[in-house]
């Protein structure tokens, strides 16, 4: 537990702080790869590009071709996403239809970046095997003529259902509680010397994630960690 703890605390801890840098980008607190995002919201602790993904999660998750909540759906490269691309099923809604939340995927107010919660998915497969699908768009208001092909999907296992678990506790947490998260942060950034690259800034933020952990485990019910504890 301590492990999946700090990981959310490590990714919370960074993105506070890129938020805060000086020169930072307006959009650095509203801009998401799917990949990312994908991590953060499933707990599925694979990183790399998404196209690799499938490859990663041999030996660590399961995998399939049947859609379940919370799984990922990952997309083999193709055309100009030449990255691949993941999204997290949000609902099952038949054997042939779902709806995911993923981010970077249309352009909106002509931008990208953005969160698409609960898009319609629909398997085209001639198998039904969900190797092939169309992705709704939401510009459009339409599934459009483009026809996606999928590797599969890549199962939660109980660690990555609890890292969700936690990371959809502080979204529903109160603001007050939230703000302990920002103020820790905000207190490392401070200790830094003026002038420090954002490189050191991440180092520190890294080095005192332990802190933050405790402030997320006492926000999803779990007290405060002991701090001796060791990954695993």
């Amino acid at each position: 537990m301590r492990h999946w703890m700090r990981t959310l605390a490590g990714s919370l801890a960074a993105a506070l702080l890129m938020c805060a840098l000086p020169g930072a980008p307006a959009m650095a607190d509203s801009y998401w790869q799917c990949v990312p995002f994908a991590r953060l919201i499933s707990g599925i602790q694979i990183f790399g590009d998404a196209r690799t993904w499938w490859s990663q999660a041999v030996g660590k998750y399961e995998t399939g071709f049947v859609p379940k909540e919370g799984a990922v759906l990952c997309f083999k490269p193709f055309g100009r996403m030449k990255l691949g691309h993941v999204a997290v099923v949000s609902q099952v809604l038949t054997d042939r239809v779902i709806q995911v939340t993923h981010a970077n995927w249309s352009i909106i107010d002509g931008g990208r970046g953005q969160v698409e919660q609960n898009v319609t998915v629909i398997d085209v497969s001639p198998m039904g095997d969900w190797s092939r699908v169309k992705v709704w768009n939401d510009p459009s208001a339409d599934l459009g003529s483009t026809t996606y092909p999928t590797y599969g999907f890549i199962y939660q296992n109980a660690q990555a259902m609890a890292l969700a678990a936690a990371t959809a506790g502080i979204s529903a947490a109160s603001d007050a509680a939230i703000s302990l998260t920002q103020n820790a942060v905000g207190q490392m950034a401070q200790a830094m010397k003026p002038g420090a690259s954002p490189l050191a800034l991440l180092s520190q933020a890294a080095e005192s994630t332990d802190r933050i952990a405790d402030l997320i485990k006492a926000m999803t019910g779990g007290g405060a960690s002991d701090s001796k504890e060791t990954s695993r």
